[in-house]
């Protein structure tokens, strides 16, 4: 749709440029609706193509078979290097082509390969595995039950043989074992000792990812302060090359195509050797790992503002904000690769565990809840910009994110923001810690 939208648009730049009336430029009210319908259909898809393609993709190894095994944590490496290389090179081929040709050509090419890989996808249908659908009841119900009876049994004593076979933690849920008045044996509803388990590995989840949530605070910033701070500096790479602030990004990828295959093929085997895990370290540790070189970048990110800032200061640029600041936009490149290796480990680490932890009918969900990190992530960043900015900005002072980055602060908001990543990092190595692995 966006791809005919843009050819017919095309099609009637013409009229446009030979009626100097702006009313005949405006684009036709028809045109905005399928624009903005074709916008949240990429969003639908995406919400259930991302976490279902991801799981069914993971669901075609056996965890039973310890080669598999090993070979399903390097697929999610590689599906990160594949989604990694994906959008660069659309930040490569399609953006360029987008701005010096057409935008129909632009989303054709997506369109040409998102065609072509569903051809794929359909050819491979009798080749796939698929799970044996279960004759219990929907688990949502099921997990959702244990919650219920749990509460209306809260004040009856478990037998202590029920007791000793379930887990110690959440011990409250154990009542569940109990039926209730309106519940017996042989009507099939009553909760047994795995719905108790599987809603026990729910909520061992909610400390694990309230805990990342600062990580995904400060992978907004990506794409925003990053992005604007390379918009001020020196970014001539030849006298006839600028390179695009936004397409500095481009580093991050490069960081994580560049470090997945020594991960995978140097890191996992070296470290496997040691502590026998055939993923070679844990995937808590992997996630802790990308956390703390998470607050590392916010550091580099804040002493490369604070010489951003002293070289406005020293060439007299501070009320300058349209001039260009002589610091090459390369000083950004550091923490552009610090956040892409992070990303190796933290949001890959993100995916095998909530794919992994996960009941297994769930595994869908899992990658969802692992998606919400980032979503709510992102909302919270906003949140904390906006309280800081209005904060910043009481009695005529300058915000921390004045329209004019020479006299805003950045270097405060990332110093903010490693201080907030290392103690988040210490709450999630506790409750890491503590967290009672299912396997």
């Amino acid at each position: 749709m966006m791809t005919l939208l843009a050819l017919i648009t095309l099609l009637s730049s013409s009229d446009c440029q030979n009626n100097n009336t702006a009313k005949s430029c405006s684009p036709h009210h028809f045109q905005i609706i399928v624009f903005i319908f074709s916008l949240y259909l990429v969003a639908i898809g995406q919400g259930g193509h991302k976490p279902c393609t991801q799981a069914f993709g993971a669901d075609q190894f056996d965890a039973q078979n310890p080669q598999e095994r090993r070979a399903k944590s390097s697929f999610f490496n590689w599906w990160y290097f594949g989604i990694s290389f994906g959008a660069n090179s659309t930040i490569l081929v399609v953006i360029y082509i987008q701005d010096n040709l057409n935008w129909a050509l632009g989303f054709g090419i997506p369109c040409a390969f998102m065609v072509a890989a569903l051809v794929l996808f359909l050819l491979g249908t009798k080749t796939y595995r698929f799970s044996i659908k279960s004759k219990q009841r929907n688990p949502f119900a099921r997990i959702g039950r244990v919650f219920v009876v749990a509460i209306k049994t809260r004040k009856a004593t478990l037998a202590s043989e029920d007791e000793a076979q379930s887990s110690q933690q959440f011990k409250f849920l154990n009542k569940a074992l109990l039926a209730t008045p309106d519940v017996s044996l042989e009507d099939g509803k009553l909760c047994t000792l795995e719905d108790v388990e599987e809603a026990k590995a729910l909520l061992r989840l909610i400390p694990i990812w309230a805990t990342c949530l600062v990580y995904a605070i400060v992978f907004a910033q990506y794409t925003t302060f990053f992005t604007k701070q390379g918009a001020t500096m020196d970014r001539t790479i030849t006298r006839s090359i600028k390179i695009p602030a936004a397409s500095l990004q481009l580093f991050i990828g490069i960081g994580i195509i560049t470090f997945i295959p020594i991960y995978d093929c140097i890191f996992v085997p070296i470290t496997r050797y040691f502590t026998q895990n055939p993923s070679g370290i844990t995937m808590l540790q992997r996630i802790g790992a990308g956390m703390l070189l998470s607050s590392i970048s916010m550091v580099v990110a804040a002493l490369v503002e604070i010489k951003r800032l002293e070289t406005a200061k020293e060439y007299g640029l501070i009320d300058k904000p349209n001039v260009t600041i002589p610091t090459s936009v390369w000083w950004l490149i550091p923490q552009y690769l610090l956040c892409g290796i992070a990303d190796v480990f933290t949001i890959v680490g993100l995916q095998e565990f909530f794919y992994d932890q996960i009941p297994k009918e769930l595994k869908s969900f899992g990658l969802s809840i692992y998606m919400s990190v980032l979503g709510v992530g992102g909302f919270l960043s906003s949140i904390l910009v906006s309280i800081i900015n209005e904060a910043t900005s009481r009695d005529g002072g300058d915000s921390w994110f004045a329209d004019n980055l020479n006299r805003a602060h950045l270097d405060y908001f990332y110093w903010l923001l490693a201080a907030l990543s290392a103690g988040g990092l210490l709450a999630f190595l506790y409750f890491a810690k503590s967290y009672n692995r299912e396997n």
